[in-house]
């Protein structure tokens, strides 16, 4: 069932790609614990779209891995998983000590959301470039 909000689907699509641009920027200023952040909060928000869009419920952080999961089935897109496990990822980051974050692997994992977003993208039901 799809959702009857399409203003709503896209507020969180938005989101979703702004949260990765100043992720992308917190990583170039070096605050790779917004980066991080930002850059899980893409993955969420895009992951909320998709489970408004498909009338797929998406109320608490634990249901991002099932979301993950059905977006899967309906995609058939096999890279989905590590793309989850690289949000994650990202997530955790924000709650560990900053000596211990590398700037290079929380590059690759923006690029990993960027990728997850276009993966994402088609479940939202919003016109390209929308």
């Amino acid at each position: 069932m799809a959702s009857n909000n399409p203003n709503e689907i896209a507020a969180y699509e938005s989101q979703a790609r702004e949260f990765l641009a100043k992720s992308r920027v917190f990583l170039t200023t070096g605050d790779l614990h917004q980066a991080s952040e930002k850059g899980w909060g893409a993955a969420a928000h895009m992951t909320k779209a998709v489970a408004l869009a498909q009338g797929w419920q998406y109320t608490r952080h634990s249901q991002f891995h099932r979301i993950v999961n059905q977006a899967e089935q309906a995609t058939g897109n096999h890279r989905l998983p590590h793309l989850y496990s690289r949000a994650e990822i990202l997530h955790i980051n924000y709650y560990e000590l900053k000596s211990e974050l590398s700037a290079t692997q929380i590059g690759q994992d923006l690029e990993y959301m960027a990728e997850l977003l276009e993966t994402l993208y088609p479940l939202t039901g919003l016109e390209p470039n929308g």
